[in-house]
């Protein structure tokens, strides 16, 4: 049977050996079974912030598209297009964070809480370096971007100031996505919710001010929608960086030492969080052929597809969800060399995973028609629309376990696998999806059927390979 087996930190560039034995005052930290109660609580009590998260993320995005398509088609097409390159960047930024926080969990696990606050500073000092690349194409290159998808041009003008403002100041997306991976990686999923939440509410408050230049404030159009999001950000990172400076489960980010950057940190959140990116940016690839594929079926497809796809996003919350609180408690089980509760807590971790996505795929096929019809009451839409839905249903439980499973292997360190598996079977459906719509049936169920064949072979390969390398992985911090 194959093996898996990270490799070890080196000695960062200033000298600091993280591979060193743990002190005897780590040494009197609680076993990851024995925090917070009994495993199932465990699991939910990290995922359910999680899912609490992301659907804010997912309203914040909403409430601006709201606010600003007031202004008219132009505004609000050019923000959408600037939006839709930063669903790559934010993809991308996202599964990076997956590194910090599997390296922090492992340390955690292992007790070895000085080397896990100085992974949680090395985390945030890349993040930074991480951010100058970025900053300057969004600063340089920002028309040219927006120019890609063939706009108008008062499309792309509002579009590339949309885009130069949130890639200009995209060091602050970047710290809270790895800030709140690190503090995931603890045990913490609370916080970051709580942030996000207060996040909306400035964010709401804001961009209809700079908006319409309401209360005083200056009116911006739709680039004040940018610098809102900005503004509601940067006081979510000030709270976050304030609670990891008080410290959370043994990690605390206090203290002059541990900040000069060490490529051997980096090294290891790029390895295990690239691959990630990777498949995140890929899978998000598939489904913009898939959309084109649907475009190919009428406006109305299109249309019924969208409303689809916004119902299919909510479902996909818990999977998020119960995959990451894998992520972490499954490395924290490995940073403690006990791989019977990481089985434990992956399985647990599934189990919510398939009952919730299970009952929103119940939903889906028992009242399609009501889902498209809180959207659009043209018939034709409802129709079509409820046809894919009752497909999607089915895909749901094997979804679970393929999110969820992933969000396991991560934890111990593997990333490469669910990066093979997710992205060829993502792109095997899209592929069997156009030849099916072009050469057999051109109906929506027709175009999602392929999905029924490949979700559940991904599950069971993801179910096979944590359940086989689990008894022999390393953790990556010692």
């Amino acid at each position: 049977m194959a093996t898996y087996t990270p490799e070890p930190v080196v000695e960062g560039t200033d000298g600091t050996d993280l591979t060193l034995p743990v002190t005897a005052n780590e040494l009197h930290g609680p076993l990851p079974m024995q925090q917070g109660g009994s495993p199932r609580r465990r699991v939910f009590n990290l995922a359910w912030p999680v899912i609490s998260e992301n659907f804010l993320e997912t309203m914040l995005g909403i409430v601006d598209t709201w606010l600003v398509a007031s202004l008219g088609a132009v505004a609000i097409a050019g923000v959408g297009t600037a939006i839709q390159f930063m669903f790559f960047v934010i993809a991308a930024l996202s599964a990076v964070s997956v590194g910090s926080s599997v390296l922090v969990a492992q340390a955690i696990g292992a007790r070895t809480f000085t080397r896990a606050s100085q992974l949680a500073k090395q985390s945030l000092v890349w993040s930074v370096i991480f951010s100058i690349p970025l900053i300057l194409i969004g600063l340089v290159a920002s028309e040219q971007l927006i120019g890609i998808f063939g706009v108008e041009p008062a499309v792309q003008k509002i579009g590339a100031e949309y885009l130069r403002v949130t890639m200009g100041t995209v060091v602050v997306l970047t710290l809270l996505f790895l800030g709140g991976g690190v503090l995931r990686g603890a045990g913490d999923s609370r916080t970051p919710m709580l942030v996000t939440a207060l996040a909306n509410v400035i964010n709401v408050i804001l961009a209809y001010g700079l908006i319409f230049g309401a209360w005083g404030l200056p009116a911006m159009g739709a680039v004040g929608s940018a610098w809102a999001t900005f503004a509601a950000r940067g006081v979510a990172l000030i709270l976050l960086l304030y609670a990891m400076w008080r410290g959370r489960n043994g990690v605390s980010i206090r203290g002059a030492d541990g900040w000069w950057p060490q490529w051997g940190v980096a090294r290891q959140v790029l390895k295990i969080g690239v691959p990630a990116a990777v498949e995140q940016v890929l899978i998000s690839v598939a489904f913009l052929i898939f959309t084109i594929v649907i475009a190919h079926l009428g406006t109305m497809a299109l249309a019924a597809q969208r409303i689809a796809m916004n119902a299919m996003s909510l479902s996909f919350l818990p999977g998020f969800g119960f995959g990451i609180a894998a992520t972490a408690l499954v490395g924290q089980s490995i940073g403690a060399r006990q791989p019977d509760e990481a089985r434990v807590m992956g399985n647990i971790a599934t189990l919510w995973g398939v009952i919730w996505m299970s009952l929103l795929g119940l939903i889906f096929l028992l009242f399609p028609e009501a889902i498209m019809r809180f959207f659009s009451s043209d018939p034709e839409i409802v129709a079509t629309g409820s046809a894919g839905l009752r497909i999607i249903a089915f895909t749901q439980p094997f979804w679970a376990v393929g999110f969820v499973q992933a969000g396991a292997l991560r934890g111990t360190g593997d990333t490469q696998y669910p990066l093979w598996v997710n992205t060829i079977a993502m792109w095997a459906a899209v592929g069997l999806s156009a030849l099916s719509v072009w050469y057999v049936d051109s109906s929506m169920a027709a175009a999602w059927a392929p999905f029924l064949l490949t979700a559940p072979l991904a599950a069971w390969l993801m179910w096979r390979r944590f359940h086989r390398v689990i008894t022999t992985v390393a953790p990556t911090v010692l």
